[in-house]
């Protein structure tokens, strides 16, 4: 086995048997020790999903929806901000969010969610993730915003184009391709933060993050599995469809 195929059987390995197990642990059950597998299997997990039952179906959705959102602002916002930002002192305020932990971060900025009435709710939360990653998104642009990209205005407006039309029809084609990949990372920001969404949602915003970590503080691991699965399954199809934009993923074809 050459040194490329070992290094691929292992990252395959990394990311597949971890995901074996949560699928066992969701189906599985009297799974004790030693045995290797479970002793029976059972759908009734899914099944219960499927029909709406408790809260993974609703978790599901309300993660997907804030994601999308939180993903949209901070990569639109991002991008108009980023042109403007040409003050490196002003630049160095977006690592703010990421020099502090976001359970830091958040309690540093509670009080004024308390305040305006957005503790407890999904306004909140939204907005919280948007601090997070708004700033991502500033840091990400930047590099676009270089003597190229200024270079195709400036012949967009010599050609007659106004500023508005430069960046619709010059601009914004050109940075698609960073566009997809600041929206693909601003959503996993969102998708994935759980100390920020807990401690602003007060325990009233389930998202699918948050219950996780409920499920496994209960001792509940067959939902855990199942929302944990879940939780992975959306971010890999959007990989996936997105992947010629994502590090050049070619070694997976």
């Amino acid at each position: 086995m050459g040194r490329n195929n070992l290094f691929r059987a292992i990252f395959l390995a990394g990311v597949v048997l971890p995901a074996l197990l949560l699928l066992m642990l969701s189906v599985g059950r009297e799974w004790l020790f030693p045995a290797i597998l479970p002793g029976s299997f059972t759908l009734r997990n899914w099944a219960d999903l499927l029909k709406g039952g408790g809260d993974l179906g609703s978790g599901l959705v309300l993660n997907l929806i804030l994601s999308a959102v939180v993903a949209v602002l901070a990569t639109g916002l991002g991008f108009l901000t980023a042109r403007l930002v040409q003050n490196r002192s002003v630049l160095l305020l977006a690592y703010l969010p990421y020099a502090l932990s976001p359970v830091v971060y958040a309690v540093l900025l509670y009080v004024f969610f308390i305040r305006l009435g957005l503790s407890g709710n999904v306004a909140g939360v939204v907005l919280g993730q948007l601090l997070l990653a708004y700033p991502f998104a500033v840091i990400f642009f930047r590099s676009f915003w270089g003597l190229q990209a200024t270079r195709y205005e400036q012949l967009a407006l010599t050609l007659g184009c106004t500023p508005g039309q430069a960046l619709r029809k010059v601009l914004i084609p050109v940075a698609r391709p960073a566009l997809v990949i600041c929206f693909f990372q601003t959503f996993l920001i969102s998708w994935f933060e759980f100390g920020l969404t807990n401690l602003i949602g007060i325990g009233k915003v389930k998202t699918l993050t948050v219950q996780v970590f409920v499920y496994i503080q209960e001792a509940n691991i067959h939902y855990a599995a199942l929302a944990a699965l879940l939780l992975v399954i959306p971010p890999v199809i959007l990989l996936l469809a997105n992947r010629r934009f994502v590090w050049g993923l070619r070694f997976l074809e």
